[in-house]
């Protein structure tokens, strides 16, 4: 009996350690399928995981508008540069200028009137110039005079176009021009509270009939007397301006004036 008694329990070890190997052999197994990540590869995990942010670039304004619609240098910035805009875009020849502007690296405000975006071309247009890096403003919906206008349809004027071009281009325009440079007192303030700067003009003849064509328009905007440090030009988007703006701006640069980037135009604040 006790010689029994033994031989079992003997067997019940054998029995025990048997499945002890088995449990051991399976979690093995398991590692070699699944290994343990290590700290180092783990780290490597949650570095491509994360999504990185874009990086935006703070830009310092170099010139502030001054009161006679120029723009004077802050600091030590050059003094001897011009600013290039154009208005009643995306009309006919926008498209064209933008290029044409971008072969040249030379930098401009496209101020839009809402009328000219009402389709989906029109549309596809100003996102294309923006794309190129040119600056979008606001020239009201219709081109009307605002001070023929209530201040209800002053706000419809204003405000709708900057709605249009943010979903457009994804921002608001920093820039305002109004028609025929007149503005009110409630059209200044909604300007500034909307978040642009309001700007006229120093100069612009193209649409004066004497002008109205390629040579002409291209000697006046170069050689009049009012060419001055800190101008602003104001041209359309009209055929002979369109045909004359390479010679415009190779002119300018000819008489070692810059082409003023807008994105260092001091806003508003």
């Amino acid at each position: 009996m006790k010689k029994q008694l033994l031989f079992i329990i003997a067997a019940l070890t054998l029995l025990i350690s048997a499945c002890s190997g088995g449990s051991a052999t399976e979690k093995t197994e398991k590692e070699v399928l699944e290994p343990e990540t290590t700290d180092s590869e783990q780290e490597q995990i949650e570095e491509v995981a994360e999504v990185e942010e874009p990086v935006v670039e703070i830009v310092e304004p170099e010139y502030e508008l001054d009161a006679t619609w120029g723009f004077t240098p802050i600091g030590d910035a050059n003094s001897k540069v011009a600013l290039l805009t154009i208005d009643d875009a995306p009309d006919k020849r926008s498209l064209d200028m933008a290029k044409t502007l971008k072969e040249l690296n030379a930098p401009a405000i496209f101020f839009v009137n809402g009328h000219f975006i009402d389709s989906y071309e029109k549309k596809e247009i100003i996102k294309e110039i923006h794309d190129m890096g040119f600056e979008i403003g606001n020239h009201t919906m219709t081109h009307a005079d605002l001070q023929q206008l209530s201040e209800d349809e002053q706000r419809e004027e204003i405000i709708l176009v900057s709605d249009m071009v943010e979903e457009i281009i994804g921002e608001r325009p920093r820039f305002f021009r109004a028609p025929f440079g007149q503005n009110t007192d409630f059209s200044r303030d909604l300007v500034k509270e909307d978040g642009m700067l309001l700007m006229n003009w120093s100069y612009g003849y193209d649409w004066e009939k004497q002008y109205m064509e390629k040579d002409a328009i291209a000697d006046i905007m170069i050689n009049t007397e009012l060419l001055r440090d800190g101008v602003n030009l104001l041209m359309h988007d009209r055929e002979w301006t369109a045909d004359a703006l390479e010679e415009i701006v190779v002119g300018l640069r000819g008489k070692g004036y810059e082409m003023l980037d807008p994105a260092l135009i001091k806003g508003v604040e």
